[in-house]
């Protein structure tokens, strides 16, 4: 692949132009009314794989938005990699947060500013161009398989029913994706194993009506009050989560591989400083890569009731709402986290309210072994562009997906994220460096390389 960073260098505007043309379709997964846009970003996606060297793409209707696949089939005798990506995003508010406008892309200090542009376009978008690259060079030695979808920023509810209906469609030797991040830009990492996820939504409510907080207040149970303390209780002195049972499936990490895990390079006061921090918090006993990494954790995703205009409104309010998200670690099962969180919040709330507490969306922890072909491709090919050996580190991120795969097509996944903490994905003025862009599409094709030389030897 001698002619690899020739051809980045001179194909590498063409690629920025029409990476910005996918993230200027404002596709929210989580809002109806940008259904419109959902279907123009998959008509988007399948137009490029056609175009990029694909035999086959197609728009494929699922119970939600739509699933974009598409497949290079070279030769029955060689392995095949299915890639899998997401087009959609999260929402872009709080818009006045934004330096520039979040659907308009902006290179400022070396890197894409829009959202979308780590997650997960841009990731996505460097296998487009790799898969582009391997073709027009007569270098690709596997079989290529897409499957790109528009719900992953909403838990992903229609894909596993996509990958039931097409198991024969989706068959491959291993899953290849991009949607996760390095330890820094100077030390490559591969995802080996990440946490899965139960949100809910809880409502308290109090009086039928909000009342006049002079006239009622200190004689009626305030909703918003009594569901901070609710959330509160949720976690002790010790950012122990206390509700019954929520510990008994966590798979504990023996003392050799919190060492092993601990090699990892973190530079806690730059993690501080990064995020406009004092101090660091969390679970009592537990680094903060543990806290992060195999360590359950519960978290308040948004909290509102009452007048929040501005100016004064002396009101006693009627409801109050909060969105909660529980990370969880392998073992944990999100159902069973499910039913016992609304077990647990239903049961503490006092007779002065009524609480709902509804499960949103989620999925399972996974992890990935590091003795698979697959992985040991992956890292050669890190360290042909690195110069190193990436480092095995797990995410504090859930991509529910991911379990899923292996549940249901019985196929192995293999992280190979290029993205950096400091890239504010689900944030104000999400970005994503140049550099790890190219470095991106320098690895990649040499996974393809080494992934079918080490099979055929296998």
């Amino acid at each position: 692949m001698d002619d690899l960073k020739k051809y980045i260098d001179e194909n590498h505007d063409r690629y920025l132009e029409e990476l910005f043309e996918l993230i200027r379709i404002p596709s929210v997964s989580s809002k109806e009314d940008h259904k419109e846009h959902m279907y123009k970003a998959a008509e988007w996606v399948k137009d490029k794989l056609l175009k990029d060297g694909a035999d086959k793409a197609e728009v494929l209707e699922t119970q939600g938005h739509p699933v974009v696949y598409g497949e290079k089939m070279l030769n029955p005798d060689w392995p095949t990699v299915l890639v899998y990506g997401h087009y959609d995003v999260q929402p872009a508010e709080p818009f006045d947060l934004w330096k520039s406008p979040p659907f308009e892309p902006e290179i400022r200090d070396g890197k894409i500013f829009a959202r979308g542009a780590n997650d997960d376009k841009g990731q996505m978008f460097m296998h487009f161009k790799s898969f582009e690259y391997l073709l027009k060079t007569n270098q690709m030695t596997c079989n290529v398989k897409f499957m790109i979808e528009g719900e992953e920023e909403i838990g992903s509810p229609s894909l596993g029913k996509f990958c039931e209906d097409n198991k024969e469609k989706l068959q491959a030797d291993v899953i290849l994706v991009s949607d996760t991040s390095m330890i820094g830009p100077d030390t490559p990492s591969i995802t080996t194993g990440l946490r899965g996820l139960a949100y809910m939504e809880v409502e308290v409510t109090g009086p039928g009506h909000d009342l006049h907080s002079g006239l009622y207040g200190g004689a009626v149970d305030n909703p918003v009050n009594v569901l901070c303390e609710m959330i509160a209780s949720l976690r002790d002195e010790n950012n122990h989560i206390t509700i019954p049972g929520f510990y008994d499936d966590v798979l504990e990490l023996s003392d050799e591989e919190r060492a092993d895990m601990a090699r990892a390079p973190f530079d806690l006061e730059a993690f501080k400083k990064e995020i406009n921090i004092e101090e660091v918090a969390g679970e009592k006993g537990y680094s903060t890569m543990e806290r992060t990494g195999i360590r359950p954790s519960l978290d308040v995703n948004g909290i509102w009731g009452g007048y929040t205009e501005k100016g004064a409104k002396t009101i006693l309010p009627s409801k109050a709402h909060a969105k909660i998200s529980m990370r969880l670690v392998p073992h944990q099962k999100h159902k069973k986290i499910e039913q016992l969180f609304i077990k647990h919040f239903e049961s503490m709330a006092p007779k002065s309210v009524k609480v709902k507490a509804e499960f949103l969306h989620g999925g399972e922890g996974y992890v990935s072994p590091t003795d698979t072909v697959a992985y040991q491709a992956a890292s050669k090919a890190f360290e042909t562009t690195y110069g190193i050996k990436p480092i095995p580190v797990r995410s504090g991120g859930s991509i529910p997906i991911i379990s899923l795969f292996e549940n249901v097509l019985g196929i192995k996944s293999i992280l190979m994220g290029f993205g950096l903490d400091s890239d504010a994905i689900h944030s104000p003025n999400e970005n994503y460096s140049l550099n790890q862009f190219r470095k991106g599409l320098e690895t990649i094709p040499y996974f393809y390389k080494y992934f079918a030389e080490m099979k055929a030897r296998k």
